[in-house]
């Protein structure tokens, strides 16, 4: 079974072979994300596919973040550039859930919430912690507690 880490590594080669510039540095990049999480705690570990795709997630929201500075700063090739990297990353994420997707889950959670008692402020935790681990991966927080807010407040 290939895991995605070799996977990454095997892109990473192929991308050298290819002379492929943008590939090649954004694939060295996230592997060194991964080492350093590998080592990060008291000894070293191999991280399980989940946990690589918790990095990926890390290093494609940095970049769509920095693509974002880049362009409000009319730095345009950077922005560019780090749009581009941000989207080759995405190719290795689950497929982003749909807004409609989204939103019937995050409203069912919220029935959910209040049925058990959650109310005002209290009910955002409790609705999080019943749609997070239903979209994982598929949907980043921001947009998930965005939709949460607005359904709450609705």
């Amino acid at each position: 079974m290939t895991t995605l880490k070799s996977k990454l590594h095997d892109d990473l080669n192929a991308a050298i072979k290819e002379r492929d510039e943008l590939r090649s540095s954004t694939l060295r990049l996230t592997l060194t994300a991964i080492t350093k999480e590998e080592v990060a705690g008291k000894e070293k570990r191999e991280l399980s596919d989940d946990e690589v795709l918790k990095v990926i997630t890390k290093e494609a929201k940095k970049r769509r973040e920095a693509a974002e500075a880049f362009a409000q700063g009319g730095r345009t090739e950077s922005a560019e550039r780090e749009k581009a990297e941000g989207e080759l990353l995405a190719t290795y994420l689950p497929k982003q859930m749909s807004d409609e997707e989204l939103e019937r889950i995050v409203a069912q959670a919220v029935q959910e919430a209040k049925a058990a008692g959650a109310e005002g402020p209290r009910a955002m935790g409790a609705v999080m912690k019943i749609v997070n681990p239903k979209v994982v991966g598929q949907a980043e927080g921001g947009r998930v507690a965005a939709v949460v807010k607005r359904l709450l407040a609705g």
